[in-house]
């Protein structure tokens, strides 16, 4: 028995085998020490736990802050607790504007055909039925079928009227009125650390609008989506991003769109990437208003700088910008007097790395409107004023 070790009968089993009955301790020592017992837990009952688990764990009852009491807590603020309620807020806006996207999509493989079913979320932006989401959410545009889940159960077929792959974004049309669409906010106007909460349908529908929620962790941030696709000036944030959560709302603390959930890198934890909502407003406004998208187009056919100079093996002058392959007769870029070989560097000031931040910046500009493009033509820089036309 002098080895066993019981830890529910430890001092019993120490007092029994040096086989000594404790020391007496003096009636007046009990006393004095029970009395100071009573008076540490009193406080402790009385303020310290209660001023810990209410605000932290519990809410905060409206004694407790002074109303009824002479008691003053509401002078200790917890920051964790107000980003709970704004969250919670923030949540009971917009949750009614989140939709999830179920989708068929038909791949080939060699001689067989099969069908993939895909989950993803989108947001209602206006109350007619637009709901804005992820291109790769609805297959690039190669979806069979489309469904939309509305909050109250509601279901109905969607319908693609524009999307693009390099921008990760679609906007899809279903049957609906007095929908509550989303208020959008300016993506423009973000600051690192500011919250960010995101909504969506994680991993399937069995957790449809989940929220979660972090910090605007950078900004201008580019990810490589595959060999060829580079997806730029995405939002970087820590709120949880998970597959199903693609086509959701980022939402700042007013509870307004600022971006739309894409990515999340794999290899890391707390690194999702979201795309700007300033991006895609003009795109919304024209497909609401007349049904349709139609971008602008400068008309040649190119390659970027780097590429360019690692096909041919050669070095130029330069190390940005699109050189011109074939001017497109009839083009804007025909009009202006663009020619094979030149190298166009800026548009309205905005350096042009790439052809797909070339087609990003397009998207700001409307029929008709003009813009000045820097161009590298012989060695020589010169300035070019174009006019755009419909693609």
């Amino acid at each position: 028995m002098d080895n066993e070790y019981n830890y529910g009968s430890y001092k019993q089993y120490n007092y029994q085998s040096y086989n000594r009955p404790p020391k007496k301790r003096g009636t007046l020592s009990y006393i004095v020490v029970s009395l100071i017992s009573a008076i540490i837990g009193g406080i402790i009952s009385s303020y310290i736990a209660p001023a810990y688990l209410y605000g932290k764990y519990l809410p905060m009852p409206n004694f407790y802050g002074g109303q009824g009491g002479n008691r003053v807590v509401n002078e200790i603020t917890i920051i964790p607790d107000e980003d709970i309620n704004t969250v919670s807020a923030v949540a009971k806006k917009a949750m009614g504007s989140v939709v999830g996207i179920t989708t068929v999509v038909v791949t080939r493989d060699w001689f067989w055909e099969r069908e993939q079913e895909g989950v993803g979320s989108g947001v209602i932006v206006d109350p007619n039925g637009y709901i804005l989401t992820n291109s790769h959410v609805i297959g690039d545009g190669k979806a069979r079928s489309i469904n939309v889940l509305f909050e109250n159960g509601d279901t109905a077929r969607g319908e693609v009227l524009w999307y693009d792959s390099l921008l990760d974004l679609a906007i899809v049309k279903a049957e609906g009125r007095n929908l509550q669409a989303a208020e959008l906010g300016d993506s423009d106007a973000l600051e690192v650390g500011e919250l960010a909460i995101a909504i969506g349908n994680p991993l399937g529908l069995d957790f449809q609008r989940s929220v979660t929620s972090g910090v605007i962790s950078g900004l201008h941030r580019s990810i490589r989506v595959d060999r060829y696709n580079v997806i730029e000036d995405l939002i970087q944030t820590d709120a949880s991003i998970n597959p199903g959560n693609s086509g959701g709302p980022l939402l700042n603390s007013k509870g307004e769109v600022i971006g739309i959930n894409t990515a999340k890198i794999q290899t890391g934890e707390g690194l999702g990437f979201a795309i700007p909502i300033n991006l895609v407003k003009p795109i919304i406004e024209e497909v609401i208003r007349d049904g349709e998208f139609t971008n602008v187009y400068i008309g040649f056919n190119g390659r970027e700088v780097g590429v360019y100079e690692r096909q041919l093996g050669i070095e130029l002058d330069v190390d940005y910008g699109v050189i011109v392959y074939e001017v497109i007769p009839g083009s804007p870029a025909a009009e202006a007097g663009l020619k094979a070989y030149d190298i166009i560097l800026e548009i309205d000031n905005k350096p042009i790395e790439t052809m797909a931040s070339l087609r990003k910046i397009l998207y700001n500009y409307r029929f008709g409107d003009k813009a000045i493009l820097k161009v590298l033509r012989d060695g020589k820089q010169m300035e070019v004023e174009i006019v755009f036309k419909k693609f």
